[in-house]
């Protein structure tokens, strides 16, 4: 091995792990992840859910705990605040809300329109 290849294979080594945490996100997302409104503490409104309910939500025993506490909380906090765009929930929405409930979610945290 000439040290041009040696060096070529060291960078594309390199690169691979650099490339690895941001290939790795990309999956998470189609994992159907729950937009917590995380810059909005204490949202006046909420946003409709882009994805549905994923296995870290619905795995049971192999859910991710602190998933599900977020999304708890946040419907808890939130559930009765209007959509901003003034629209009704979406199918996904309601997929989120039953998914709160189903949990052991309190129905009074969650708008009549979004059961």
């Amino acid at each position: 091995m000439t040290v041009s290849t040696a060096r070529r294979s060291l960078v594309l080594f390199c690169l691979a792990l650099l490339a690895a945490p941001l290939l790795a996100g990309c999956g998470a997302d189609q994992d159907g992840s729950f937009d917590a409104q995380p810059g909005t503490p204490s949202p006046t409104c909420i946003q409709h859910q882009a994805q549905e309910p994923g296995a870290r939500y619905t795995g049971g025993e192999e859910a991710d705990p602190r998933a599900v506490l977020e999304m708890m909380r946040f419907y808890t906090a939130n559930g009765t605040k209007a959509f901003c765009d003034g629209k009704p929930p979406t199918d996904t929405d309601r997929r989120w809300t039953e998914l709160y409930a189903t949990l052991g979610g309190d129905a009074s945290h969650i708008s009549p329109l979004k059961q």
